[in-house]
Formats: C-alpha cells, sequence, structure tokens
C-alpha cells in the first residue's frame, strides 16, 4: 500500500462534506482562511481548558478540531489546494493537539506519556521544515493522517471524561493515543525524517 496521498483526490468523507458542510461556506472563504482560523481559535480553546471551564472548552475544542477536516475537503474539492496550506494546515493540527496534550495529557494520564507525544510531534514538524527548507513541500500522507484523527479522538475522550465524569473513558483515551504513538512513529518513517 502506498502512504502517499493523492492531494487531488476526493475521499469518503470529502464526498459527505460535499453536499453538506461545504455549500454553507461562502465562495470567498478558502482553505487557507479555515487554516487561520484554527490558529486564531486555538489559544481561546487552550485558555478555557487551562481554567478547566470544559463547558466551553471541549465543544470548542471539537469545533476547532473539526476546521481541519473543513479546511482539507475544501482544498480538494474547490481544487485551492496550495503549499501553504500543505505545510501550515498540519502545523495548525500540531498546534491545537499538542497545546492540549499539555494540559490534560501530561496532567491526567503521564508525563512521559505526554512528552512522547509532544516529541514525536515536533520530530514530524522539524521533518516538514527541512523539507520545505529544501524546496519540497509534502501533503501527509495516510499514516500521518490516522494518526491525527487518533490523537483527536484520544484527546477528545479525555476531554469528556473531565467535563463529564465518565471515568471509563479515561482507559479508551489512553489505548487510542497509544495507537496514534504507533502511527505517528510509522508516519515519522514513511514521510522522512
Amino acid at each position: 500500500m502506498n502512504p502517499i496521498r493523492d492531494p487531488n483526490k476526493l475521499y469518503p468523507h470529502d464526498k459527505l462534506m460535499k453536499y453538506t458542510i461545504i455549500p454553507l461556506i461562502p465562495m470567498f472563504v478558502t482553505p487557507n482562511m479555515v487554516t487561520v482560523i484554527r490558529m486564531i481559535l486555538t489559544p481561546i480553546v487552550f485558555y478555557f481548558i487551562y481554567i478547566e471551564n470544559f463547558a466551553i472548552g471541549v465543544p470548542m475544542f471539537f469545533l476547532v478540531a473539526f476546521t481541519d477536516a473543513i479546511d482539507g475537503s475544501l482544498a480538494r474539492i474547490r481544487k485551492q489546494i496550495t503549499d501553504w496550506g500543505t505545510f501550515y494546515d498540519p502545523l495548525a493540527d500540531k498546534i491545537l493537539i499538542g497545546s492540549v496534550v499539555m494540559l490534560v495529557v501530561i496532567k491526567h494520564v503521564n508525563l512521559i506519556f505526554g512528552i512522547i507525544i509532544i516529541v514525536l510531534e515536533v520530530m514530524i514538524m522539524t521533518g516538514g521544515y527541512i523539507r520545505k527548507r529544501r524546496g519540497k513541500i509534502t501533503p501527509a500522507n495516510l499514516f500521518g493522517k490516522t494518526k491525527m484523527i487518533l490523537q483527536v479522538l484520544g484527546v477528545a475522550f479525555l476531554l469528556i471524561a473531565l467535563w463529564a465524569g465518565y471515568s471509563l473513558f479515561i482507559p479508551m483515551s489512553i489505548g487510542t493515543l497509544s495507537l496514534a504513538i504507533v502511527f505517528a512513529v510509522i508516519s515519522l518513517f514513511t514521510y522522512g525524517i
């Protein structure tokens, strides 16, 4: 299986988005604008989770994480894929996940576990930056996208456990984040260190 994703190919979630969410987005809104919105909203999510106002922070986390699906689908559907978006979309994801990992995973799960997640993200970002400096912009591969989905789910399970008191979600979070670490390592080596 080739892990490299065709950036122009529509995926099943793109087809769903094409008939549900994307028509609601005005034509002047570009995928890069959605990425910038995610970058701007991430510190607000961070703040509400930091002060443990989960009633605002958790829904905002879900909303901001969902903008990742929106900007990718928007870019493929409207044929607006750019080098800027190819580099900064995953960076925005890593900032969102990394900040929440620092707040909740390190505090409520395990320090070493959280540090492993953050170090892997830094290594992947560094590799992307080095490739960018060499003039090569590489879109996230299948393993990287799977890792991101698992990270969002793992963090979401943990946030729901903290917000609603469902302690069952904590082991689900740990399991999902552990699987995300496996995919992060695979992504790191298939994406190129």
